[in-house]
Order: structure tokens, then sequence, then C-alpha cells
């Protein structure tokens, strides 16, 4: 029933957003050129990782300058458009195709980086029995005071020390919670829920 849930919800995501994403990746293309989409690799399970796609809202840079997670060490990064995709999270919405090819969930924990399955794998073996979503119960309770922590670091070593020490144990905790009561009419409240709290913003 959840791949079922995962499937309809993907294609009517495409379908119904069909225009802003065009609109969306003309603007990127016409402002900041290309590429549209950012491609990053993210972990499915602790050992498997998969291809997950995003609008791009930095600006490009070498690939050693973007390990880990964004703090406020690369706000500096974002581009104009990038901030209102963040902010609406339009970014994430061609991730419905990463749900399609059965990497991800729509409602799960967000697919982390290898660099944190390496460095708490018995944390992320839990974690991972879950399949990784576009929402879920610690991105609806702990996004926002997320973005402030890591807001407020200016190098890339506070940013580390921030999301290892203070981020992962609080999300692990929550996609722990959710993982023990999910079920289609779960997800249901919480993308409902999320798609409440971004339309509210």
């Amino acid at each position: 029933m959840k791949r079922v849930f995962d499937i309809t919800c993907a294609v009517l995501i495409l379908v119904l957003s069909a225009p802003v994403l065009i609109i969306v990746a003309v603007l990127i293309r016409r402002h900041d050129g290309g590429p549209v989409f950012y491609v990053a690799e993210r972990m499915k399970t602790p050992k498997q990782p998969f291809d997950l796609i995003k609008f791009r809202t930095m600006s490009n840079v070498e690939a050693s300058q973007n390990a880990g997670v964004t703090g406020g060490d690369k706000s500096d990064r974002i581009t104009p458009i990038g901030r209102i995709l963040r902010r609406f999270r339009l970014d994430e919405l061609p991730q419905a195709i990463n749900v399609l090819r059965g990497d991800m969930s729509i409602v799960g924990p967000r697919p982390p980086l290898r660099q944190y399955t390496d460095a708490f794998p018995d944390l992320y073996t839990c974690v991972l029995r879950s399949r990784p979503g576009i929402t879920g119960l610690a991105t609806l309770h702990y996004h926002r005071h997320e973005e402030r922590l890591i807001s407020r670091a200016t190098t890339p070593e506070e940013t580390e020390t921030i999301y290892t020490r203070r981020c992962i144990p609080r999300k692990a905790a929550l996609d722990l919670i959710y993982q023990r009561h999910a079920s289609v009419c779960f997800d249901i409240v919480i993308l409902w829920r999320t798609i409440a709290r971004v339309l509210g913003r």
C-alpha cells in the first residue's frame, strides 16, 4: 500500500506541478546558467547509494567544496532564485522522480550523505530500515530548527560539529518514532501538514 501511495503521489506531483517545474527550470537556466539540476549521492541504505535530484540552488564550485551539509559558511553561495526555492521547498520537487525510481518514498527519513552513514553506521542501520523520504516526521518538526542552528556556523568545521552533535541524534529519534508508527494514514497526515506549513510561508 505504501508503494502504491508513493507512486500515486509522485505522479500527481509531477503532473500538477509541471508548469512550475518548467518555469523554475527556465529561470535557473536564464539567470544562473547550467546545470538546472543538482544531482548528488545520497544513501538509500548504509551501503546502497543513489543519485538524488534537486533543482540547483547554489553557485557551481569544485566538488570538494560541496562536502557536508549547507550551513552558514555556504550561505553566500545560495543564489537569489535558490533562496526562494529553498524557502518553499520547490527545489525538492524533482525528487518525485526518485520516488518513481524506487530510491525514495514520499514520507520517510531524509536521505543522508555517505560521510554520515560511515560515521554513524549503527544509527543509520536502524533509521534506514525505512526508505528515505521527501518529507518526514523529523523534517516536519525539526527542519526549521536545524536550519537556524547551522545558519549560525561560519566555518565548515563548525557546521559539521553542530550537525553531527545536535541535529543527527534528534532527527534520528524522530525518524525512529515514525518507523514504529508508520502507515499510509500517518504518511497522509505528515504530507498534509508539510504542505500546509510550506503554504503558510
